[in-house]
């Protein structure tokens, strides 16, 4: 990973440009509590009705579009449903354009009093091939990125952002404080009751100081793999288009002011409890742990306490009525994970329970129908019930876990990990032509 030396060729660091943005004419936070979305990939089918439904502008509606009547939802109806949608909401004033070049200071304060989250929205420039600037730590799923890729392509538009981590470095931590005296541009509570606060930055002397300091900066993906890919395929397409160099990117701090991990759990349909048992007692000790009630809410509840142990290790497996841990993971289970990759990668809880669990005792392939994604631990209990199979409970790296393994060069199994908070979709979008 570059340093924030100041000999750093910015070749190696990252390239953060000043963008015109789109966004919602009318600004009252009620407003733009009801329009904006999470990002899509952790809106349920039911949940996306439910924004929709919230107003006929909220952004759901873009980023997980719905085909007109008798076309092939697996096609590319849905992607030119966006791309009309998206010029009518320009058309007709929905949303403004803006008329200068800015980078937006965005804000996180989470409900629960925790140290704000802290970043830069810009446009990043995909770095080339061999580059260290940007490093991802986690495999895609091929459809997902294509796609992302058709809706990017058939709108033109970064509809929501990557997150990126990058190295501390001085200059950016202070035009940071400098940025967030003024009034904010934009704001919100969401759901959730995190905060957000945007201010629109177009100051060129801030901005070149700015931009200098994160070319002596690398990053990480943080949040994003699959769009990231897209906006590279999107990028590579002929004939070439203007402004698809580059990717919308809240780009936050590494350590103090950046994120948090929180994990990400697994469940696998139509598997009985104790099928599972059975094969993971081949490579693991399995130990039945007591519940107060036998349901949901007595599984919730040990999960939870569980999760919030530091010294525990070993994974939880649970189909909502009974609850088991796996340790001890035999030689045999060890040895299923690829000798050949850095130390990093290999001591990582997600990489032994997917090649020595998921793969290698209980034979799931690594897609959407073999398995499951929760990114809460409720949601990975309720799925499980719902779908007659068993959750999956995994505890989260750390933020130097993942560093260490992007800088190895080495990639997490997909959904790895939860960077949390998150950015609010549909505050600031990125046409690409500027």
């Amino acid at each position: 990973m570059p340093t924030s030396s100041e000999s750093q060729s910015s070749a190696t660091g990252l390239e953060v440009r000043p963008f015109r943005a789109l966004t919602y004419r009318r600004r009252d936070p009620d407003h733009l509590a009801r329009v904006s979305s999470p990002a899509y990939d952790l809106v349920t089918p039911a949940g996306r009705d439910r924004l929709a439904d919230a107003d006929p502008h909220n952004i759901v509606r873009l980023i997980l579009p719905r085909c007109a009547a008798g076309e092939d939802p697996a096609g590319d109806g849905p992607a030119r449903t966006a791309a009309a949608m998206l010029a009518d909401w320009q058309a007709t004033g929905v949303l403004d354009r803006d008329g200068e070049h800015a980078l937006w200071l965005y804000e996180l304060q989470p409900a629960d009093g925790t140290a704000a989250t802290i970043g830069w929205l810009g446009a990043v420039a995909l770095p080339g091939a061999g580059s260290a600037a940007v490093l991802p730590h986690e495999d895609t799923y091929p459809p997902a990125v294509e796609g992302r890729r058709a809706l990017l392509a058939a709108t033109a538009t970064d509809l929501e952002p990557i997150v990126l981590a990058h190295d501390p470095e001085p200059t950016v931590a202070e035009l940071t404080a400098v940025a967030r005296r003024g009034v904010p541009t934009l704001e919100l509570t969401d759901a959730d009751g995190v905060d957000h606060r945007l201010w629109r930055v177009t100051e060129p002397a801030l901005l070149s100081r700015l931009t200098a300091a994160f070319r002596r900066t690398g990053a990480v993906i943080a949040d994003g793999h699959h769009r990231f890919a897209a906006a590279r395929a999107n990028a590579h397409a002929e004939p070439a288009r203007a402004g698809s160099d580059a990717v919308l990117a809240l780009v936050t701090p590494m350590g103090p002011g950046g994120l948090r991990v929180d994990p990400i759990h697994r469940v696998l349909p139509d598997l009985s409890l104790d099928t599972a048992t059975d094969a993971a007692g081949q490579g693991f000790r399995v130990t039945e742990l007591p519940l107060e009630r036998a349901d949901q809410d007595g599984a919730l509840t040990a999960v939870r306490q569980w999760l919030a142990t530091p010294d525990e290790s070993g994974f939880l497996v649970t189909d909502g009525r009974r609850l088991l841990r796996l340790s001890d993971p035999s030689d045999a289970i060890r040895a299923a994970v690829p000798p050949e990759a850095p130390p990093a990668w290999r001591r990582l809880d997600v990489v032994l329970a997917h090649h020595g669990l998921l793969t290698g005792l209980w034979h799931r392939g690594d897609d959407p129908e073999s398995i499951v994604i929760a990114h809460t631990a409720e949601d990975a209990v309720r799925s499980a019930v719902d779908r007659s199979g068993v959750a999956l409970l995994l505890r989260a790296p750390s933020p130097a876990d993942v560093a260490a393994v992007a800088r190895a060069g080495a990639r997490m199994p997909r959904k790895s990990t939860l960077f949390v908070p998150k950015p609010r979709t549909g505050l600031v979008l990125r046409p690409l032509a500027d």
